[in-house]
């Protein structure tokens, strides 16, 4: 599967050179990724919402409150537009004119399915499993209440673009006699020190699922 050709939606028009039309990537960035940018039209403006997704197979996950304005949308057959973006490195060039960032995006447009029953109860089950692997059998049971508290789409991934920046800064040709440090500043994510609630049990130590959570 690849992006939908001739696509005025998913067409890449700013360097094109830069669109991947590998899933794979897209699957990549949107599992590697924890927020999701959501964007709708509301009373005749542009919203955009942060919030957390899950991917499950084809299908990218949102979920909130049945009250949350892109879940009101998504329910009524609005087209939503979800971006992700890493950001893996700041690009240092000689000019200020080069500087840039090495990243990978994608683009995810379509109308979302509300998802209903145990399918729900699964997908919510897969949010607890996307973020912090491991932590759902030190868990109690969700309640019946909280499922129906709890609204979840599903947006099939059909309509898409991926986009990545990699490499060094490309520098107009007489600047690289210039004696000015250029390159790569690489950035990544990592956990720190996890903070125990003061209100934990005595004794009930940190699990080793949390002490040892990394960026898939």
């Amino acid at each position: 599967m690849s992006p939908s050709i001739g696509d005025p939606t998913t067409q890449i028009r700013r360097l094109p050179e830069r669109g991947v039309d590998d899933v794979a990537v897209l699957y990549e960035i949107l599992d590697e990724g924890i927020v999701a940018h959501v964007g709708f039209v509301r009373d005749g403006l542009p919203v955009v919402i942060p919030t957390l997704h899950a991917r499950v197979g084809n299908e990218l996950l949102l979920h909130g409150s049945p009250s949350a304005g892109f879940l009101r949308a998504a329910r009524a057959g609005a087209t939503l537009c979800i971006t992700v973006t890493l950001l893996d490195g700041l690009v240092l060039a000689r000019s200020a004119f080069h500087h840039s960032a090495n990243y990978r995006s994608a683009v995810v447009f379509g109308a979302a399915r509300r998802v209903e029953g145990e399918e729900k109860a699964a997908a919510l089950d897969a949010f607890v499993d996307r973020l912090t692997p491991g932590r759902r059998p030190h868990l109690r049971p969700t309640t019946e209440l909280e499922v129906q508290r709890t609204e979840v789409v599903a947006l099939p991934l059909e309509t898409w673009s991926v986009k990545a920046r990699s490499g060094m800064p490309h520098d107009e040709e007489e600047d690289y006699r210039l004696p000015i440090w250029a390159g790569v500043l690489p950035l990544t994510r990592m956990a720190g020190e996890p903070e125990p609630d003061p209100r934990n049990q005595p004794g009930v130590a940190v699990p080793d699922h949390v002490l040892g959570w990394t960026p898939e």
